[in-house]
Protein backbone atom coordinates (compact mmCIF):
# COMPACT_ATOMS: atom_id res chain seq x y z
CA UNK A 1 0.00 0.00 0.00
CA UNK A 2 2.74 2.52 0.91
CA UNK A 3 5.83 1.87 -1.85
CA UNK A 4 4.07 3.75 -4.36
CA UNK A 5 2.26 6.61 -2.79
CA UNK A 6 3.78 9.70 -2.23
CA UNK A 7 3.57 10.51 1.57
CA UNK A 8 1.04 13.96 1.72
CA UNK A 9 2.53 17.23 1.75
CA UNK A 10 5.48 15.72 0.33
CA UNK A 11 7.35 15.18 3.58
CA UNK A 12 7.22 12.17 6.26
CA UNK A 13 8.94 11.12 9.49
CA UNK A 14 10.01 8.01 10.98
CA UNK A 15 9.89 6.92 14.96
CA UNK A 16 12.83 4.07 14.79
CA UNK A 17 12.78 0.86 16.44
CA UNK A 18 14.30 1.22 19.73
CA UNK A 19 12.62 4.66 19.74
CA UNK A 20 9.94 5.46 23.17
CA UNK A 21 7.72 8.27 22.78
CA UNK A 22 5.60 9.45 25.76
CA UNK A 23 3.14 12.20 24.19
CA UNK A 24 0.65 12.64 21.99
CA UNK A 25 1.50 13.50 18.84
CA UNK A 26 0.09 15.79 15.70
CA UNK A 27 1.12 15.85 12.46
CA UNK A 28 -0.04 16.46 8.34
CA UNK A 29 2.73 14.55 7.18
CA UNK A 30 3.17 10.91 6.73
CA UNK A 31 4.24 8.94 9.75
CA UNK A 32 5.92 5.74 10.17
CA UNK A 33 6.51 4.03 13.60
CA UNK A 34 8.94 1.15 14.12
CA UNK A 35 9.12 2.14 17.58
CA UNK A 36 6.94 2.90 20.48
CA UNK A 37 4.10 5.54 21.13
CA UNK A 38 2.26 5.32 24.49
CA UNK A 39 0.02 8.51 23.53
CA UNK A 40 -2.24 9.38 21.08
CA UNK A 41 -1.50 9.90 17.28
CA UNK A 42 -3.51 12.27 14.79
CA UNK A 43 -2.50 12.93 11.43
CA UNK A 44 -3.61 13.96 8.50
CA UNK A 45 -1.73 11.42 5.87
CA UNK A 46 -0.64 7.85 5.92
CA UNK A 47 0.38 5.84 9.43
CA UNK A 48 2.27 2.67 8.58
CA UNK A 49 3.16 0.69 11.99
CA UNK A 50 5.97 -1.90 11.39
CA UNK A 51 6.31 -5.10 12.69
CA UNK A 52 8.17 -3.71 15.58
CA UNK A 53 5.88 -0.84 16.50
CA UNK A 54 3.65 -0.26 18.80
CA UNK A 55 1.44 2.06 20.09
CA UNK A 56 -0.37 2.32 23.03
CA UNK A 57 -3.61 4.94 22.44
CA UNK A 58 -6.19 6.25 20.21
CA UNK A 59 -5.40 6.87 16.27
CA UNK A 60 -6.82 9.04 14.01
CA UNK A 61 -5.59 9.33 10.85
CA UNK A 62 -6.50 8.82 6.83
CA UNK A 63 -5.03 5.56 5.80
CA UNK A 64 -3.24 3.06 7.74
CA UNK A 65 -1.04 0.20 7.13
CA UNK A 66 -0.89 -1.69 10.44
CA UNK A 67 1.91 -4.56 10.72
CA UNK A 68 2.58 -4.21 14.81
CA UNK A 69 0.59 -4.02 17.89
CA UNK A 70 -2.24 -1.13 18.67
CA UNK A 71 -3.75 -1.07 21.97
CA UNK A 72 -6.71 1.94 21.13
CA UNK A 73 -9.63 3.24 19.48
CA UNK A 74 -8.62 3.31 15.52
CA UNK A 75 -10.10 6.22 13.39
CA UNK A 76 -9.75 5.74 9.94
CA UNK A 77 -11.29 8.06 7.53
CA UNK A 78 -10.37 6.10 4.32
CA UNK A 79 -8.89 2.77 4.57
CA UNK A 80 -6.90 0.66 7.31
CA UNK A 81 -5.12 -2.43 6.15
CA UNK A 82 -4.26 -5.06 8.91
CA UNK A 83 -1.53 -7.06 7.76
CA UNK A 84 -0.24 -10.45 8.68
CA UNK A 85 1.13 -9.68 11.95
CA UNK A 86 -1.18 -7.30 12.98
CA UNK A 87 -2.68 -6.89 16.46
CA UNK A 88 -5.30 -4.90 17.51
CA UNK A 89 -7.05 -4.34 20.56
CA UNK A 90 -9.43 -1.92 20.85
CA UNK A 91 -12.74 0.12 18.44
CA UNK A 92 -12.13 0.40 14.65
CA UNK A 93 -14.13 2.83 12.98
CA UNK A 94 -13.08 3.81 9.50
CA UNK A 95 -14.85 3.40 5.28
CA UNK A 96 -13.02 0.18 4.63
CA UNK A 97 -10.95 -2.28 6.24
CA UNK A 98 -8.57 -4.88 4.52
CA UNK A 99 -7.65 -7.83 7.17
CA UNK A 100 -4.99 -10.30 5.76
CA UNK A 101 -4.99 -14.08 7.55
CA UNK A 102 -2.73 -14.38 10.31
CA UNK A 103 -3.59 -10.61 11.56
CA UNK A 104 -5.44 -10.73 15.07
CA UNK A 105 -8.11 -8.27 16.35
CA UNK A 106 -10.10 -7.85 19.43
CA UNK A 107 -12.93 -5.01 19.54
CA UNK A 108 -15.47 -3.88 17.67
CA UNK A 109 -15.59 -2.75 13.45
CA UNK A 110 -17.55 0.02 13.06
CA UNK A 111 -17.84 1.09 8.83
CA UNK A 112 -20.33 3.95 8.55
CA UNK A 113 -18.82 6.52 6.15
CA UNK A 114 -18.83 9.24 8.77
CA UNK A 115 -15.67 9.31 9.92
CA UNK A 116 -14.02 12.24 7.57
CA UNK A 117 -14.90 14.74 10.21
CA UNK A 118 -13.17 13.41 12.31
CA UNK A 119 -9.80 13.39 10.53
CA UNK A 120 -7.78 16.04 11.24
CA UNK A 121 -9.47 17.53 13.62
CA UNK A 122 -7.44 18.30 15.82
CA UNK A 123 -4.29 19.06 14.07
CA UNK A 124 -3.25 22.10 12.62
Amino acid sequence: MAKNQDPIGGSHSIIGNGTEIKGDIKSSSDIRIDGKLIGNISIKGLLILGQTGVIEGDVICKKAEIQGVIKGKITISELIALKENAKITGDIITNKISIEPGASFTGTCTMDGSTNTAVGANVK
